[in-house]
């Protein structure tokens, strides 16, 4: 008999239904895991958005304020899909209650507001969790899986980008519901934060701690109509992000961002070269890992792609699903993480990334903006 866990979601966004989503999907494809999310109550300040949302997703009840929200003794678990600016006052609070806590990625505005929140998650000994779903991506565990085997040999390089071109249009504002990571004061940066955390987790978790950093960023359009204000204001978040990097192993990392390359949508790829092998992924093609083995001889030593599907325990999280060579999608690292969480809360053991673990993509992120601003290195 499953142990109900009573979900309180703070949010009702992109990251709230695909959070939902994770939540209903559970039960269906993990029924062996010992607790079951139960939607218990829904938050946000608009209360009609908030009822709508609710109804659509299954949620029992609504709260149009979070403070009223995580005081609820039928609340076990806290998820935050809030702008970043909310982030470390809502985990706070929810830590002091004794709440769980699943928290939206970046972690916080800076690293001095993610070391609080480590503190309070840790003084209060609550479970936690940071929202990095691509890690959740069978393929992307599955390189994971290889790269701690050892068969890559000496790592020398991590290379990773995430191109979008949304924000090109001049005329697009900053500010608001909808267009809150243009606006500073809400999201603390702009494509380091959003985009590039992905990467940095990623590939800290691939490859291991950064060192230091050297970086330049870009904002092309330099003002824009706030919709708070209807007052054009400077625009202060990053439009474009790149850097150079030196990881814990003495490998090399190149990172790029941005939300002006036309053409892309969302296109994220990593890859890793090493001494015995190569892989990359490409989130387009989310279900395939490319390898490159030179032990392989003569003419068939080249690249060759892994259908990352098997369901016979080969690839990772694929037992859950389908038969061999019928793929899932981006929604699924969701219902894994939320899987993967409540496994930790049966085995009594950290869910990663956790909000420390979250905390060294935070210190990348400030190193990477400094960088930036100061046209020079900066140590992590």
């Amino acid at each position: 008999m499953s142990k109900p866990l009573n979900i309180g979601m703070i949010g009702y966004g992109f990251m709230g239904r695909t959070h939902t989503n994770g939540y209903k999907r559970v039960p269906d494809f993990f029924p062996e895991l010992k607790y079951r999310p139960v939607l218990k109550a829904a938050c946000a300040r608009n209360k009609e958005k908030i009822q709508e949302f609710a109804d659509q997703w299954g949620y029992e009840s609504i709260e149009t304020d979070w403070k009223a929200l995580i005081a609820r003794d039928d609340i076990d678990a806290v998820d935050i899909c809030t702008p970043n600016n909310l982030h470390k006052e809502i985990a706070i609070a929810a830590a002091k209650a004794g709440k769980m806590i699943l928290c939206e990625k970046p972690l916080a505005m800076n690293t001095a507001e993610g070391e609080e929140m480590c503190q309070a998650v840790e003084a209060a000994k609550v479970p936690n969790t940071v929202w990095y779903n691509y890690r959740r991506i069978p393929a992307v565990t599955f390189a994971k899986q290889i790269v701690d085997s050892g068969r890559l040999g000496r790592i020398f390089h991590y290379r990773a980008n995430f191109l979008q071109d949304w924000t090109i249009n001049a005329d697009l504002p900053q500010g608001g519901n909808a267009l809150w990571r243009l606006d500073a004061a809400a999201a603390g940066s702009g494509v380091t934060g959003d985009l590039l955390a992905h990467c940095i987790d990623t590939a800290i978790w691939l490859n291991g701690k950064v060192t230091d950093v050297s970086a330049m960023t870009e904002t092309f359009i330099k003002e824009r109509v706030h919709q708070a204000t209807g007052q054009k204001q400077k625009v202060t978040i990053d439009d474009a992000c790149a850097f150079i990097c030196h990881f814990e192993n003495g490998s090399l990392g190149l990172f790029e961002s941005t939300r002006y390359a036309r053409g892309h949508k969302a296109l994220y790829t990593f890859e890793i070269n090493g001494e015995n092998m190569s892989l990359r992924w490409d989130l387009h093609d989310l279900h395939r890992l490319e390898m490159f083995e030179y032990k392989e001889e003569g003419a068939f030593r080249a690249w060759k792609s892994i259908h990352v599907t098997d369901n016979g325990g080969d690839h990772p999280y694929m037992d859950k699903w389908w038969v061999p060579g019928l793929q899932i999608g981006y929604e699924h690292s969701f219902v894994h993480q939320v899987a993967d969480f409540l496994k930790s809360l049966e085995e009594g053991k950290p869910c990663g990334p956790t909000f420390r673990d979250a905390l060294e993509t935070q210190k990348v992120c400030d190193a990477v903006l400094n960088s930036a601003k100061d046209r020079a290195w900066k140590t992590v």
